[in-house]
This record gives structure tokens, sequence and C-alpha cells, in this order.
């Protein structure tokens, strides 16, 4: 069985919430759902650029 990532994992979530939110009427439960899905994609676009094998770490002068 293979494991899914944490960011795998965000991103599902993220895709579902956005889905949810889709089909419902504007209100806060919505804008909610909304909200959770902008934070789990950005939690996920982070964590890809920080775990990146371009990152370096920066370099004292």
């Amino acid at each position: 069985m293979t494991r899914k990532t944490i960011e795998q994992n965000w991103r599902d979530e993220a895709e579902a919430a956005k889905q949810e939110a889709a089909s419902l009427p504007p209100g806060p439960e919505r804008e909610a759902l909304l909200k959770k899905f902008r934070q789990l994609n950005t939690a996920s676009e982070m964590n890809g650029w920080l775990t990146s094998p371009g990152l370096k770490a920066p370099t004292d002068k």
C-alpha cells in the first residue's frame, strides 16, 4: 500500500472543499469552505517550494 504525502492530502482536501463549496449557495458555509481551499492550496504550494531541490540555504556574508 502506498502512503500519501502530506502535500497530497492537502491537495485532496483542498479539491474536496472547492467542490463542496461549488454546490452551496452564497453564504458563510460556502465562504468557510473557500477559505479552507485557499489555505490548503497555499500550504501545498509552500511545501513544494520549501522542499524543492533548487532551494538553497542563505549564505553568511
